[in-house]
């Protein structure tokens, strides 16, 4: 038997989940994934939560990257991506497919960095190899045990 699952549900796991899963296109047109911080994850960031409250309802992710990754290259060629977020143990996921934009606004920029971040960017904030992508989706997809739930979002939003 299948069920419909919420919104509710699917938000409650992006708030959940520890990584987040990024997948970009590459070059030769394969994808490419990597674990990623779950920003939307609560216990982990909990001075992001204000932030993250209006991008939350939309299900738009961010990301800080080195600019010199290959991700940002692949962005810049192609920016389709899914980020997944996932509980295992509880036969969880949650897909979602979009675009992805580099974020140039400082205020973002601000409000996503951390103290720890100079570790990855040595030369702080302005650190030029400090990057923010920023996932808006089109399509949110949820799976729980034997069902699937897929929710079209308002891409560009």
């Amino acid at each position: 038997m299948t069920r419909k699952h919420s919104k509710d549900e699917m938000l409650e796991l992006l708030e959940a989940a520890a990584p987040a899963y990024l997948t970009t296109v590459d070059a030769e047109g394969y994808p490419h994934t990597r674990a990623m911080f779950n920003l939307h994850n609560l216990e982990q960031w909990p001075e992001l939560e204000a932030f993250m409250a209006p991008a939350r309802e939309e299900f738009v992710a961010y990301f800080s990257t080195n600019t010199s990754s290959p991700k940002v290259a692949h962005v810049r060629a192609n920016p389709k991506a899914c980020a997944y977020y996932c509980d295992p143990k509880e036969y969880r996921g949650l897909m979602l497919r979009g675009t992805v934009e580099i974020v140039d606004d400082r205020a973002v920029k601000e409000a996503l960095w951390y103290e720890e971040s100079k570790k990855y960017y040595p030369q702080g904030l302005d650190d030029p190899d400090y990057t923010v992508l920023r996932l808006r989706p089109a399509l949110a997809k949820y799976y729980a045990g034997l069902s699937v739930t897929a929710l079209e979002l308002p891409e560009g939003k």
